[in-house]
């Protein structure tokens, strides 16, 4: 049995969930936000970074270890000695891969709750408390669970068909800027702004052009929707300057965006100006047209919609 000593630097079990079609695009995202990652099973990792569960969509909660044991009884002794709380608590067991059933989590939980030395509130409770078996070690400590503020965007005013989903443009944001703090990130084809809505969201600065007015005008109005203020312009990534931490750029695909590879060469290479480092969404291959433009692609996936499929090629 272990307690965690306070002074080394706090560990988190992290858990997530996904489709198997974004399994690619998670693995991606996590990797980006927690550069030491250790998965203890297909949905549960551990790292000593602490981002909020809200911040990915695929991170449903976060415990931060407090008691370790190798077993449920020597977890319950030191969940003993936790020291007596000041607001009214729950205690839930987590669903892990190998973990127990669900009676039995439930049965875990009971037992826990009546080791700790306070008031038990099961709607309403001030403050949550989570267990979860890793495979190795049952784990104990405060949970912070995901309440999937990303949703809201879902119901924007403005849509377009082939623009990507709040979810996906949370997870390019959140691999584009996984540290965003004093960053400077562009948007050069924003589209109707589905991936500025989320990097506001994050509180992440950032701005964004178009050169279609129709889309800079719908973007417009989904900012101003959710009260973000006007961070876009008309303008044509092929002419812009400036001097970027990131860049984030859907490439466009449709019948009414219709490039050359003379025309695409000339927005990676402009792109390559103005950034220091790009992650481009694209549905068809660029690795030869990125690498001229002077791109070194340092990680990548696929994310999937059915049978279409989009490339998230992260680039510096």
């Amino acid at each position: 049995m272990q307690l965690i000593d306070d002074t080394k630097e706090p560990v988190y079990l992290y858990c997530c969930a996904y489709h198997e079609d974004e399994e690619q695009l998670c693995r991606l995202e996590l990797r980006m936000l927690h550069t030491d990652i250790v998965w203890t099973d297909e949905r549960c990792y551990e790292s000593s970074i602490v981002i909020e569960p809200g911040r990915s969509a695929f991170v449903k909660e976060r415990l931060a270890i407090a008691r370790s044991a190798s077993s449920v009884d020597e977890l319950l002794d030191l969940i003993e000695s936790y020291p007596p709380l000041l607001k009214t608590f729950k205690v839930v067991c987590l669903k892990t891969d190998s973990g127990p059933t669900y009676e039995e989590r439930l049965r875990i939980a009971r037992l826990a709750g009546g080791k700790l030395r306070g008031q038990a509130e099961m709607r309403h409770p001030g403050v949550m408390f989570g267990i979860a078996w890793t495979g190795e070690r049952w784990l104990f400590g405060e949970l912070l669970q995901n309440e999937a503020g990303w949703e809201r965007h879902q119901d924007k005013p403005q849509h377009y068909s082939t623009a990507l989903s709040a979810k996906l443009a949370r997870c390019v944001v959140n691999i584009a800027a996984p540290q965003p703090e004093g960053i400077r990130v562009i948007d050069p084809c924003c589209g109707i702004g589905t991936v500025l809505l989320e990097a506001m969201a994050l509180g992440i600065a950032i701005i964004g052009s178009d050169r279609n007015p129709l889309a800079v005008r719908g973007a417009r109005a989904n900012l101003l929707h959710y009260g973000y203020p006007d961070i876009v312009r008309i303008a044509d990534l092929c002419h812009l300057s400036g001097d970027y931490d990131v860049a984030i750029i859907d490439l466009p695909y449709n019948v009414c965006s219709v490039m050359t590879e003379e025309e695409l060469q000339l927005m990676l290479d402009r792109a390559r100006a103005i950034a220091r480092r790009a992650v481009f969404v694209t549905v068809e291959p660029i690795d030869m047209l990125l690498k001229k433009a002077g791109w070194k692609i340092v990680d990548r996936c696929l994310a999937h919609k059915s049978l279409f499929a989009r490339q998230i090629v992260v680039c510096q």
